[in-house]
């Protein structure tokens, strides 16, 4: 099932909870007669278009994604008791993205209860930046690595990298095939230095900087964590910062 285009955040992090805040409000009243397991997967569907449908109120228009629901099966050898009312719902901790689930539940006063759950799969299809060519482990990606194009940001759970800026200069932290898409998973800063690099330490605290050396023991980017041995053999560990010096809180 193909939804209509939703305007969502340009946000890296979208987030699912936002982008059906309304879920609960838009399906409230979807409850009907439903007793087969094509019934039941037609009143799911139904169910999802009007979560779907409610959820592009307030939304930033900058960034369409183009959402699509595929709706699975119940369970075959499940038997349920005859109900005239059941109510779809989304089950708790559960989000509409990606491969996830909802409740299907009799709410038939005077009815025997049940309660199943049908798997569904939320897709939402949107700009992507997607390798032209295979990329090893370590390698500094440039703006020939990746090319424009389409990607189903639900797929995965790590945000995919909208902007250039996001992925120029950053090293591929993978193995990497031509045509897979740029997430935040793949990437990490380039190394500002190696492993076994002497590096500057700066210490600062409450009106007091000393700054002081030592040897990296991993190699590491611009602001990612790094621990440092010091000259008399402590270890100590702090955040790389711009200068490429390694920052320790007091």
């Amino acid at each position: 099932m193909h939804l209509h285009p939703r305007p969502v955040s340009a946000l890296l992090r979208l987030r699912p909870l936002r982008l059906l805040g309304a879920t609960l409000l838009a399906a409230a009243a979807c409850a009907a007669q439903a007793q087969t397991s094509a019934e039941l997967a037609a009143l799911g569907e139904q169910w999802l278009q009007g979560a779907m449908g409610a959820s592009d109120s307030g939304l930033d228009a900058s960034l369409p994604l183009r959402m699509e629901v595929q709706v699975g099966k119940l369970d075959p050898r499940l038997t349920l008791a005859p109900c005239q009312q059941v109510e779809p719902y989304l089950p708790a901790g559960s989000k509409l993205w990606g491969r996830t689930r909802i409740g299907l539940r009799c709410v038939q006063p005077g009815a025997r209860p049940w309660n199943v759950f049908l798997p569904v799969t939320i897709k939402a299809w949107g700009p992507a930046w997607v390798l032209v060519h295979n990329v090893n482990a370590g390698e500094v990606l440039d703006a020939s690595s990746a090319t424009q194009g389409e990607a189903d940001w639900a797929a995965d759970a790590s945000p995919v990298l909208v902007q250039p800026e996001d992925w120029i200069g950053q090293t591929a932290a993978r193995n990497m095939m031509a045509g897979q898409v740029l997430r935040q998973s793949v990437v990490r800063p380039a190394e500002v230095f190696r492993k076994g690099a002497q590096v500057k330490v700066l210490v600062r605290g409450p009106g007091y900087a000393v700054t002081s050396s030592g040897v990296a023991v991993t190699g590491a980017g611009v602001g990612q964590s790094v621990k440092v041995r010091m000259d008399n053999g402590r270890l100590v560990s702090g955040t790389v910062n711009a200068q490429g010096e390694v920052e320790v809180g007091p």
